[in-house]
């Protein structure tokens, strides 16, 4: 089933394990072979199979072993700067993100308060 932004996170989740599950069957492992190979715990890689939650580093560890690091760039495409903002910022890439003016960017003039 195609993971679209009105899923919730456990059905996002359940999918994310179903095709790991699937990419490790295809590549003829066992659970136990994945989790020796990635260095995680077998238990880790059943609940990850089954729609639990993981942290970061032992999914990339499954990525890894499953070959499938290259995919993070579809997932996660890197993303330079556009051309008109290096313009405008004279060559220089953005850093932090302004709040947003609660009067809509107007600034009020100066007055002496009494």
């Amino acid at each position: 089933m195609p993971m679209n932004k009105t899923m919730s996170d456990a059905a996002i989740l359940a999918e994310l394990g179903a095709r790991l599950a699937r990419r490790r069957i295809d590549m003829q492992l066992t659970q136990a072979d994945l989790a020796r190979e990635a260095g995680i715990a077998k238990r880790t890689v059943e609940r990850i199979e089954a729609g639990a939650s993981a942290q970061m580093a032992s999914m990339i560890r499954i990525f890894r072993v499953l070959d499938l690091i290259p995919e993070m760039d579809q997932f996660i495409p890197q993303i330079g700067p556009r051309p008109m903002e290096l313009i405008k910022n004279k060559g220089k890439q953005r850093q932090r993100v302004s709040s947003v003016r609660k009067d809509g960017g107007r600034v009020k003039p100066w007055t002496w308060k009494e």
